[in-house]
């Protein structure tokens, strides 16, 4: 572990009965760093992170914070979760209702014995950093959703913890509100430099707030690297499928040349896209097309097909047309409406990609 790393887990394997759920992850958190872990439902992120919190109860591994073993199966150490020193934000903030914003996020400080003088000064600051002073003597069904989430940040980040989990921390708000605490969340984070581990099965979520996404798949880490790295250098067919906004055509390869396939879809279309795995020429693949990287173009030439645009959907800040050709239906994104017919629509093989 260097001296950057605040928290370390390493092969942490746990299942429920005979089913596995986590099947040796190994990941590092560094101080100061917002590490996101995305998946789909079932993939092991939230029992990840409850592993780490001492919520939940795995087999095999360890996991260190700030160089101290708080879980290691094989000494036998498990600390439990009020003593780990952790700050928790859960899905349902977990308010208790019956107590002011001030005593929900002075709770922490009282459980360990803090005088009352330095619990009102750090309730106050914590407070004040998350534009919550004036809501001090409400209760929690007199505040927004939004704040209701900023009093549990509150009260997770009272004692400075090293690290703070945060367990989809913006689901429960409306759309709009979501990005709007997005920014602000990944705004405090960067100036209090938290340390910050983060379950979200949200990508844009995940690439917004996230230094670094853990991807997990099936209990492990199919990938993992900076939201660009994850978004524009998928290394599986998993992650190309799971991250972006896609087309998904299912061909067969015809030619390979300097790394790039010729893979031909229905017998009707033929694409030049990047080889990203070791499919040999005759064998069936899938091509991961990125919808914004397509484009109309106003003519033939170099990796451009003529298509039946069927419709052009609008989307506030852009249009969505939807192709036809054959059976296969493709969909684009462009600035203005375009009138249903025949148009040409240009496939970078950079944009393409071939599992």
């Amino acid at each position: 572990m260097t001296d950057k790393t605040i928290l370390s887990v390493d092969n942490l394997a746990l299942s429920y009965g005979y089913n596995p759920i986590l099947k040796g992850v190994s990941m590092q958190l560094r101080r100061g760093e917002v590490v996101s872990l995305l998946g789909p439902s079932g993939s092991g992120k939230t029992t990840l992170l409850r592993a780490v919190a001492g919520l939940e109860q795995p087999h095999a591994g360890s996991v260190t914070i700030a160089g101290r073993t708080i879980y290691d199966a094989a000494a036998g150490i498990d600390i439990p979760a009020e003593k780990r020193d952790l700050g928790l934000v859960f899905q349902s903030y977990a308010l208790w209702p019956h107590k002011t914003v001030f005593d929900n996020v002075a709770y922490p400080l009282k459980l360990r014995k803090v005088g009352q003088g330095e619990i009102a000064e750090r309730v106050q600051a914590a407070l004040k950093n998350l534009g919550l002073g004036h809501l001090a003597e409400r209760y929690p069904h007199q505040l927004s959703g939004g704040q209701q989430q900023r009093v549990s940040i509150a009260r997770a980040l009272v004692y400075n913890p090293p690290v703070i989990l945060l367990d989809e921390p913006l689901s429960n708000l409306d759309a709009k509100m979501r990005e709007e605490a997005r920014a602000w969340l990944r705004n405090l984070i960067v100036e209090m430099q938290l340390s910050a581990l983060v379950v979200t099965h949200d990508q844009s979520e995940a690439m917004a707030m996230s230094d670094r996404i853990l991807l997990l798949n099936g209990g492990v880490i199919e990938q993992q690297g900076s939201p660009q790295e994850m978004y524009s250098q998928p290394q599986t067919y998993f992650v190309a499928d799971f991250m972006g906004s896609n087309n998904i055509l299912k061909g067969r390869i015809t030619e390979i040349c300097d790394g790039e396939a010729c893979v031909e879809v229905a017998g009707q279309l033929r694409l030049w896209g990047r080889r990203r795995s070791d499919a040999a020429i005759g064998q069936e693949v899938k091509a991961v097309l990125r919808v914004e990287q397509l484009h109309l173009a106003d003519g033939p030439g170099e990796h451009r097909l003529a298509m039946d645009l069927a419709t052009s959907m609008f989307l506030g800040d852009r249009y969505e047309y939807v192709f036809h050709a054959g059976d296969t239906l493709l969909r684009a994104w462009g600035k203005r409406p375009e009138a249903a017919g025949q148009r040409w629509l240009e496939f970078p093989p950079e944009a393409v990609w071939v599992f």
